[in-house]
C-alpha cells in the first residue's frame, strides 16, 4: 500500500504542491519523495512508501538506466512479475514487482502491458520521449486513483481525492475531481507548453484464463466442463492459488477474521499455505466486536481450528460513535452502509498498527458480490437477473466495499490483499452457468460452501453459517450497531432539517437522520463534492428502507446465535 500523487501542466506554488501531496502521508509511513521531472516544467511526482517488496531499491518515481525517459509511480502488487520477466527475458535493475511495467510498456505498448498484468494496481507512467502520460487502474478498483482534469490543460492525480482538493483548479471546478474508472487506461498528450490533453480512454482486461496467458500460471488452463464436481475442484484450486500468489511480501502477514464464510476461508487457506511455505512467524488473525457478538464467537472457533495467533479487539458503541467523523474523512463518502461497516474495520486496523507487527493484511472482500452472498439474492426473480446483479456489484465495488477496505487499512499504513478478487478466480466463477451460482436450499453462496465441504479446512458450522453483515455481526443479536448509531444521532438532527433535506442537499438527499448526519460531516470535510457518490448502496428486490440485512423480512439468524 502506497500513496501516489502527480501534477502536470500547473504553476501551483511549491507549498501548495507539497501540502497536497502530504495529505495522503498515512498511506506510506516508511518514506516520502517529492521530485520534479528534469527538463519538463510544471511536472512533478509525490510518493509515500509502504515498503513491502525490495526495501532497498523500492523508492518512486521508479526510473531505470535502460529507460531514462520513463517515470513510473504506482501503488499495487504485480503477482506475475517473475513469470513475465522470465518469459520475455527482461533484464531487471531492481527487485520491485512494478519494474516489469516499464519493460512491458517499452516492448508492447500501454494496452498489452495492462492486459498482461495479474495483480492490483494504480499507475502513473510518464514517457518524456514521446510526451505522453498514462493512467491505469486494476479491474475492480482494489487500488484507488483519482484525477483532476480541466479544459485548460491541467492534470493532477492522487491515490485519494483529498490530495487534490487544495489545488487552485480543484477549488474553481470541484466537480472535476473524479475516481478513475477501474479496468481502464487513459492516454494524455503533454504539449510543448506543458499543458495536458486527454487523447483516449480505453477498457482493458487483465490476465485471466485466456489460453495465451495460461503459461503464466502455476497450473494448466482449466477445463471448460461444467460438471459440478469438476467445477468445485476448480474453485478450490483457483482460490488456493489466489491466496498463494498474495504471499509475496517481505513484511509480516496477518488476516482479518470476522468468523463469516469468506474471511474464514481466506484465513484457513492462508495459515495452511504459510505452513507449507515455512514462513518464519505464525499468521495473526484479528476479530473485532462486543463480547457477545456473533462474529467474535465464530472467529474464536475458526482461529482455534486453524491454529492462528488470534487477537480480539473489544468494540463498544461509544468508541464507534466517537470514530465516525474521522472515518468519514478517510472514506471520502457519505454512503450509509459503507460508513457503518468502516467504523469496525478502521478501529481494528488501528489496533493492528499500534499493537502488532503485521503489515500485509488479507481480507474477504469481493466474495459477496461475486458469489451472490447478500441475503437479498434469495429474492432474485431469476438466475439470469441474479447473475447480472452480481456483475453490477463487482463493477461498483470501487465505490463501496473496496473503498471501505482500502481507506480503513491505508489510514493506518497497512496493505490490504483480497484473494476473492483474483482475476482468474473471478473470471472462472463468472463464466459458470447462472443456475449454479444462485442460492440453493435457502442458503446463499451454496456453490462456494459446497466446494469446501468435508475438507475440515474450517469448522462445518462456519462453512454453513448464514451471511451476517460486518457492521451487524460485531454487536449482539439483541441490538445492532446501526441501532446504537441511530439512537445517538436522533437528537443531533432535528425534524425540520430532515424535512428540508431535499433542498439543503439536492444531490442524493438523505432520508433519515443518520444519513443526514453523515452528509453533514462529509460536507464539512469536502464541501461541494457530493457527486463523488453516484448512489447509495441498497438491497434489491425487497422494498428495503435500510441497507442492513437485519431489517429485511427474509433475514433469519443462525439458531446458535
Amino acid at each position: 500500500m502506497c500513496g501516489i500523487w502527480a501534477l502536470f501542466g500547473s504553476d501551483e506554488c511549491l507549498a501548495v504542491q507539497c501540502t497536497s501531496a502530504m495529505k495522503i502521508a498515512h498511506r506510506g509511513p516508511d518514506a516520502f519523495r517529492f521530485e520534479n521531472v528534469n527538463g519538463f516544467t510544471n511536472c512533478c511526482f509525490g510518493f509515500h512508501r509502504l515498503a513491502i517488496v525490495d526495501q532497498l531499491y523500492g523508492m518512486q518515481p521508479l526510473r531505470v538506466k535502460k529507460f531514462p525517459f520513463l517515470w513510473l509511480c504506482y501503488n499495487g502488487e504485480i503477482y506475475n512479475h517473475h513469470t513475465l520477466s522470465k518469459e520475455f527475458e527482461f533484464d531487471h535493475q531492481t527487485n520491485m514487482d512494478g519494474e516489469v511495467l516499464l519493460h512491458l510498456y517499452d516492448r508492447f505498448g500501454i494496452k498489452k502491458m495492462a492486459s498482461l498484468l495479474d495483480g492490483v494496481f494504480a499507475f502513473i507512467l510518464l514517457d518524456t520521449a514521446n510526451r505522453k502520460v498514462y493512467l491505469g487502474r486494476d479491474t475492480y478498483g482494489v487500488r484507488p486513483l483519482f484525477k483532476l482534469l480541466t479544459d485548460d490543460g491541467f492534470l493532477a492525480v492522487c491515490s485519494e481525492a483529498k490530495g487534490l482538493t487544495d489545488l487552485t483548479h480543484a477549488k474553481d471546478t470541484p466537480a472535476n475531481i473524479v475516481p478513475f474508472l477501474p479496468g481502464h487506461f487513459e492516454i494524455f498528450d503533454l504539449k510543448q507548453n506543458g499543458k495536458v490533453q486527454s487523447v483516449k480512454m480505453e477498457e482493458f482486461h487483465c490476465c485471466t484464463q485466456e489460453p495465451a496467458h495460461a503459461k503464466y500460471d502455476t497450473f494448466e488452463r482449466l477445463p471448460t466442463s461444467f460438471d459440478e464436481e469438476t467445477v468445485k475442484s476448480n474453485i478450490r484450486a483457483l482460490f488456493e492459488n489466489a491466496v498463494k500468489k498474495r504471499l509475496m511480501a517481505q513484511r509480516r502477514i496477518g488476516c482479518l477474521l470476522s468468523g463469516g464464510l469468506d474471511s474464514s476461508l481466506v484465513a484457513a487457506t492462508l495459515v495452511k499455505l504459510a505452513k507449507e511455505e515455512k514462513l518464519e512467524y505464525p499468521v495473526q488473525t484479528f476479530a473485532i466486536g462486543a463480547e457477545d457478538s456473533p462474529d467474535v464467537l465464530a472467529a474464536r472457533k475458526v482461529a482455534a481450528h486453524i491454529g492462528s495467533e488470534h487477537h480480539e479487539v473489544n468494540f463498544t458503541a461509544e468508541e464507534g460513535i466517537q470514530a465516525v467523523e474521522e472515518v468519514i474523512y478517510h472514506l471520502e463518502t457519505y454512503d450509509i452502509t459503507t460508513i457503518r461497516a468502516s467504523v469496525g474495520m478502521y478501529l481494528i486496523s488501528k489496533h493492528i498498527k499500534q499493537k502488532t507487527d503485521s503489515v500485509v493484511i488479507f481480507s474477504g472482500e469481493g466474495s459477496d458480490e461475486l458469489t451472490q452472498g447478500y441475503i437479498y439474492f434469495h429474492k432474485a426473480p431469476s438466475p439470469k437477473v441474479a447473475a447480472e446483479d452480481s456483475v453490477r456489484l463487482l463493477k461498483e465495488l470501487y465505490l463501496f466495499d473496496n473503498l471501505r477496505a482500502d481507506r480503513t487499512t491505508a489510514a493506518h499504513g497497512l496493505e490490504l490483499r483480497v484473494p476473492f478478487l483474483d482475476h482468474r478466480f473471478t473470471s472462472y466463477f463468472l463464466s459458470l452457468p447462472d443456475e449454479l451460482k444462485t442460492p440453493r436450499h435457502g442458503v446463499e453462496k451454496y456453490l462456494l460452501r459446497d466446494s469446501f465441504k468435508g475438507l475440515n479446512l474450517i469448522p462445518e458450522e462456519i462453512l454453513w453459517r448464514r451471511k451476517e453483515a460486518f457492521s451487524d455481526g460485531m454487536t449482539s443479536m439483541k441490538k445492532s450497531w446501526y441501532t446504537y448509531l441511530q439512537e445517538h444521532l436522533e437528537s443531533m438532527v432535528n425534524d425540520d432539517q430532515l424535512e428540508k433535506a431535499h433542498k439543503t442537499y439536492p444531490h442524493l438527499p438523505p432520508r433519515t437522520k443518520e444519513a443526514y448526519y453523515f452528509r453533514q460531516v462529509f460536507e464539512k470535510c469536502y464541501p461541494g463534492r457530493a457527486e463523488w457518490l453516484s448512489h447509495y448502496w441498497m438491497p434489491r428486490w425487497t422494498n428495503a428502507t435500510d441497507p442492513s440485512a437485519r431489517t429485511l423480512s427474509i433475514y433469519k439468524p443462525d439458531k446458535d446465535q
